[in-house]
């Protein structure tokens, strides 16, 4: 079990310690790799995905509710923690819900369970960052704009391959090809950028940032092990549900918090000591996923 569990993490590890390393020499701006992915990259993965005639959008019905489950759940958690530790809980409680379900979660379901566990986690990705957009933009604005949500790339991917899933829609195969192999590059550049993103890890709140590296698997394994008692879930999907409660926070969480000027810094360090924690957390949960 060890030496799977090793051959799993192991690539997606290397990828980002790879992003790491070529940050500390070169000190690389990856806000362009950044968006390119955002808006070409990974909504090519999701259409790709989504359209294929293979995708039974029904079957996931009870996973998706489990995803909002554990989002939702997390941070009812993380609430009454927040106010404890004296921390603001616009700060505290949103890293906790939106986790790295990007980043980290569509590699580590690859490759952890295989390609055939990709449609499940794509609908996991969507769940948590359809809620990131619209719940967590409004947790920080009350006043946001929620048409600037649907002209995202991702957003409109999302629902164009839902509405090719559903109906006979079907594009020439050599389109189908370009995009697909556009999707093929999101996984390994989003481990990468995720090296890049940790080379900026600001340890001086670190004990804010310890806390949330520790809520934040726990709460989401908490909620994720409730649902499993009341969702009658295929073994993989189950498996998947657990391994979702357990990422560490989105990096999302500190582009929101810096647009919205809520302690920024300390939502880095939240974000960051959380995925650099997950390194021990995510194999520890992998080996009761996989039992």
């Amino acid at each position: 079990m060890l030496l799977r569990i090793l051959s799993i993490v192991f690539p997606i590890f290397a990828i980002v310690a790879a992003g790491y390393l070529y940050a500390r020499i070169k000190k690389p701006d990856i806000t362009f790799a950044n968006q390119l992915n955002m808006d070409v990259f990974v909504p090519a993965l999701l259409f790709s995905v989504l359209s294929a005639k293979n995708f039974d959008i029904v079957a996931f019905q009870h996973i998706a509710l489990g995803a909002f489950a554990v989002i939702l759940g997390s941070g009812l958690l993380a609430l009454p923690i927040a106010r404890f530790s004296g921390v603001h809980p616009k700060t505290f409680v949103p890293p906790m819900m939106f986790s790295n379900s990007g980043n980290m979660g569509l590699p580590l379901a690859v490759f952890a369970f295989g390609e055939q566990a990709l449609p499940a986690a794509v609908v996991l990705f969507i769940i948590e960052n359809g809620l990131h957009f619209t719940l967590g933009t409004y947790i920080m604005d009350h006043r946001a704009r929620w048409l600037d949500v649907l002209r995202m790339p991702i957003v409109i991917a999302t629902l164009t391959g839902i509405a090719f899933s559903l109906t006979d829609w079907v594009l020439p195969q050599a389109v189908n090809t370009t995009i697909e192999m556009l999707g093929q590059v999101s996984i390994p550049l989003l481990l990468f950028s995720l090296g890049v993103r940790l080379v900026n890890v600001d340890l001086k709140d670190w004990r804010v940032g310890l806390l949330g590296a520790v809520v934040c698997p726990l709460t989401g394994i908490a909620v994720a092990l409730m649902m499993l008692q009341i969702l009658d879930l295929p073994p993989l999907q189950a498996n998947l549900l657990l391994v979702f409660g357990a990422l560490p926070p989105a990096v999302l969480n500190y582009v929101v918090a810096e647009k919205y000027c809520q302690e920024p810094a300390r939502v880095a360090s939240i974000v960051m000591i959380g995925n650099l924690i997950s390194f021990v957390s995510v194999p520890i949960v992998l080996v009761f996923a996989l039992r």
